[in-house]
């Protein structure tokens, strides 16, 4: 499933750094991410060409860009009905 023309790999790079709480991660925690399909700092380099992380001079540090803010902002909540209220407007 892609997200944004996002792979998995590159959408569970994300996620750690929103498990982390941080903006700055370096490629040696980059390479620790497990996935089922592989990591390693491909999918941070991947990233990095769509902008959504910046990568210092030395390709040391990855760090958040506004874009990958925004993408981890979102926190989708699942939808819940009310148990009252669809029952009173059936019954009604």
């Amino acid at each position: 499933m892609l997200i944004n023309g996002m792979t998995a790999q590159e959408i569970r790079v994300l996620q750690e750094y929103r498990r982390l709480a941080t903006e700055t991660l370096g490629v040696a925690a980059i390479k620790a991410i497990k996935h089922p399909s592989g990591g390693g700092e491909g999918p941070a380099f991947s990233l990095v060409t769509k902008g959504l992380l910046s990568v210092d001079d030395a390709r040391q540090n990855f760090t958040l860009t506004g874009k990958a803010k925004e993408f981890l902002s979102y926190d989708p909540k699942p939808e819940y009905e009310e148990s009252g209220t669809e029952t009173a407007e059936v019954e009604a």
